[in-house]
């Protein structure tokens, strides 16, 4: 593998855990006007931006396998919607991978709401990999006890609850918007288990999501389908900072494998949101 360019160095820095919790269909003109009292904290004492833009086609898996490989869509090879390992496997490693190769006793971890996150299972990649329930308080419980027990170095919780209210009723129905409290609620226990875990002051959190949505589908190009929010609060992070320049959901991983001191490979299409960070 070439050497890493300056634009790819690790960051300096304390940072020792990222968090990376999405929001399935995460519309931002959507969350914007829900109860979020969580979430807004975390802007408020973060940075980022509800402009942020995500991978065509802007459906769960195709999205969240760029989140987590700092690739597109033609390079890592994913471009169905549930978990079918007889259509292949990833063509790129994912950022638990490249974490655990550049150190094995990094802690990682998976806990989602849908099972077609298994596409992003690799043996020897997750110290923890769970689907517990559909219901974000069920999912983020687990995660909760994980980063209270381990102190992951990279961990990530998806929260499924948004997406599917929206397939039912339709995005920014009233019983979307109740999902987005619920899940705010979820946000809520991730982030206490930060504090309890004792690893705030070390720790970065990446608030995005997959994709937004219209009627009650999603996946075209169509803005609504492909806006989405990011969010970063934690140790280095610039309070207050409404970021200018353009974030795509393939930076997430490309920002969180900066953060923790591994270098970006070579067929990486994110680059850091260094704006964020001081």
């Amino acid at each position: 593998m070439p050497a890493p360019t300056a634009s790819q160095s690790a960051a300096p820095g304390a940072v020792r855990h990222v968090v990376i919790v999405s929001f399935d269909g995460g519309k931002p003109e959507v969350m914007r006007t829900c109860r979020m009292p969580r979430l807004d904290r975390l802007r408020a004492e973060g940075a980022g931006t509800w402009d942020a833009r995500t991978v065509y086609p802007s459906i769960t898996l195709v999205s969240h396998t760029a989140m987590l490989t700092g690739v597109a869509p033609a390079k890592h090879g994913i471009s169905w919607n549930e978990y079918q390992p007889e259509k292949g496997l990833l063509k790129v490693p994912t950022i638990f991978e490249l974490v655990k190769k550049a150190d094995k006793r990094k802690v990682t971890g998976i806990f989602a709401g849908k099972e077609k996150f298994a596409t992003l299972l690799k043996t020897g990649t997750l110290d923890a990999f769970s689907c517990p329930d559909f219901h974000a308080d069920i999912v983020s419980k687990a995660a909760a006890d994980f980063i209270r027990r381990r102190k992951p170095n990279l961990t990530m919780v998806h929260f499924a609850d948004t997406d599917g209210a929206g397939h039912d009723k339709g995005w920014g129905s009233d019983p979307q918007r109740r999902a987005f409290e619920d899940c705010d609620r979820a946000l809520g226990t991730v982030m206490d288990a930060v504090h309890r875990a004792g690893i705030a002051d070390r720790t970065v959190v990446i608030v995005s999501a997959d994709h937004g949505g219209h009627a009650k589908t999603h996946g075209s190009l169509l803005a609504d389908d492909m806006a989405i929010p990011w969010w970063t609060w934690g140790a280095t992070v610039r309070k207050g900072t409404l970021l200018k320049g353009p974030v795509a959901t393939f930076d997430t991983a490309a920002t969180a494998l900066w953060l923790l001191g591994v270098p970006l490979p070579a067929h990486c299409d994110g680059q850091p949101v260094r704006e964020a960070y001081a």
